[in-house]
């Protein structure tokens, strides 16, 4: 489909949201018309009043008449005085693919890259350009991957693909817009009537009379009702253009197999999702692990660190690389299966172009760490950069578990406490074991209906997997409020508990998790024994 085609349509599906607004605008005026003229009164009142409160939505969204105007987000702005060989790289993709330079570079956090335009008069005459670059892309690929990368973007270009989407992006938005509202106005009507019948829920019991159970039901459907209709063309509007923006794909990537060789592209399109996967574990896992307590890893890490991450886990990712999606994202995704686009660019004809730019595109950068280190003031809120740097990701590790634990409060501390009437300390837990009477303590745990119905044996063996969980966490926080406790930090695998003394306590010499694991096991035995506890546990734990 040519790019007059691909306008054509384009510009159908927007007038199309407009059509589908006036007629939904002509229909609420018509019922207006025939209330007043039927009937009279408070009804005929009340329908004029909804019927305009249905149509603010849809005329907020019919006049937004012009394109979206595309928003930078946080990131960090870089000209070519600051980034002169990042600046040549996508100056000579640019002129590769024989369309012009980015106006702007952003630098971002994400694992993304993206070429956009602000077109003029429905994408007519061209507009200012920004690359949004995701440092994580730079971190992660070689230079021959990354001007893969660019080169599929300014594919779109070269068939005038991002100028003529506009039109599709002004009625996506417009849609997203207009659908917004109308769930918006029908969860307000919602939480007006809940508060409204928990009122005079409260009034009712004040006088000694039983309450109304709360029922929402009905309440907002009217608005319900609007957004599902805009919803359906939304729908249709998206199947409408998924082959052409799919073909746009496919396209874009036989433009940067041209420009930046076969095997980059290949190699580039199965490490996208990698990436992807391995960032956001990273940031749960890593970056964030101190937000709770207040803590941000050393200046330039949070970013910096994901580096060292993909280094530790290296053989982790190479089956991973193989593992490609062979679905889409959703089923409007504009992309197409990466394992799909794979396979075309794997098929065309080898270009020799195998030992080019190999290095790490994180060196395109004058000074990686300073840059690093810049866009945590770009991209972190001002109340995360207010919080306190750690020494070292050890430092963070160990005041973030120790937040974690403090804060630890499980099913067996609720039901110790309920059991006992006293603080749920290990030493009231070893005392419980030891006089026999764990089992009746476990039925205080919240339960399955299988389990809660479970007798002997059987009940033993559904609890004792959540006492085991419980009484580690308890321990452990234990030894954490007693400043005793020391985590193990890795890239490579997860944190591990690190105590003094712990390991020559152990028959063969095993690693603290283990002797916790077994001792906690002899404790939660169907024969216990607290002694292997009692021995890893400080005596001030005790004697409490």
């Amino acid at each position: 489909m040519g790019a007059t085609l691909r306008a054509l349509r384009a510009l159908v599906l927007l007038l199309g949201f407009y059509l589908l607004s006036l007629v939904l605008l002509a229909a609420l005026l018509g019922l207006d018309i025939a209330a007043f003229t039927w009937g009279h009164g408070p009804v005929a009142a009340k329908i004029a009043l909804v019927s305009v409160l249905l149509a603010v939505p849809v005329v907020r969204g019919l006049f937004m008449l012009r394109t979206p105007k595309g928003e930078d987000g946080p990131g960090l702005p870089v000209s070519e005085a600051d980034e002169p060989r990042l600046w040549t790289l996508v100056r000579d993709v640019a002129a590769a693919a024989g369309t012009r330079v980015p106006d702007r570079i952003l630098l971002t956090g994400d694992v993304n890259a993206s070429v956009s335009e602000e077109p003029r008069l429905l994408g007519l005459r061209p507009g200012p350009r920004r690359l949004h670059l995701g440092v994580p892309l730079l971190t992660g690929l070689t230079e021959a991957q990354l001007r893969a990368v660019l080169a599929h973007e300014y594919g779109h270009f070269t068939g005038g693909d991002t100028r003529l989407s506009a039109l599709v992006v002004r009625g996506r938005v417009q849609l997203a817009r207009v659908i917004g509202q109308f769930h918006a106005k029908a969860d307000g009507k919602v939480a007006a009537e809940r508060a409204r019948q928990e009122q005079a829920a409260a009034k009712r019991v004040a006088k000694g009379k039983k309450a109304k159970a709360v029922d929402t039901t009905g309440s907002g459907a009217t608005y319900r009702l609007m957004a599902a209709i805009y919803t359906a063309y939304a729908k249709f509007y998206m199947r409408a253009s998924l082959s052409t923006a799919r073909g746009q794909e496919f396209a874009a990537d036989l433009a940067a197999a041209r420009i930046a060789g076969r095997d980059a592209t290949a190699s580039a399109l199965r490490e996208i999702p990698v990436l992807s996967a391995s960032h956001g574990f990273y940031l749960d896992s890593y970056a964030t692990l101190g937000l709770q307590s207040g803590l941000l890893p050393p200046r330039g890490e949070f970013f910096g660190g994901f580096g060292k991450l993909l280094t530790a886990r290296e053989l982790e990712l190479v089956e991973l690389r193989t593992e490609l999606p062979e679905e889409p994202v959703s089923p409007y995704d504009s992309h197409p299966p990466i394992a799909e686009r794979v396979r075309r660019i794997e098929a065309l004809p080898a270009d020799g172009r195998t030992e080019e730019a190999k290095g790490a595109a994180l060196g395109l950068l004058a000074d990686p760490e300073r840059t690093l280190a810049a866009l945590e003031d770009a991209v972190l809120t001002d109340e995360v950069l207010a919080f306190r740097r750690a020494a070292g990701w050890e430092e963070l590790l160990d005041v973030s578990m120790a937040t974690g634990l403090s804060a630890a409060h499980t099913p067996l501390h609720r039901a110790l406490a309920d059991y006992t009437g006293q603080p749920p300390t290990p030493a009231a837990l070893l005392q419980v074991i030891d006089e026999g009477r764990l089992w009746r303590l476990a039925e205080r745990l919240p339960l399955s209906e299988e389990a809660a119905a479970a007798k002997g044996r059987a009940f033993r063996e559904f609890v004792r997997p959540v006492l085991a969980r419980s009484v580690r966490t308890m321990v452990l926080a234990e030894f954490s409020a007693r400043s005793l406790l020391h985590w193990e930090f890795s890239w490579s695998r997860p944190a591990s508990v690190r105590l003094p003394g712990w390991a020559s306590r152990t028959a063969q010499g095993d690693g603290p998790e283990a002797a916790l694991d077994a001792a906690v096991d002899a404790a939660l035995a169907d024969d216990p024994d607290t002694a292997p506890l009692r021995a890893l546990l400080p005596p001030a734990t005790q004697d409490a």
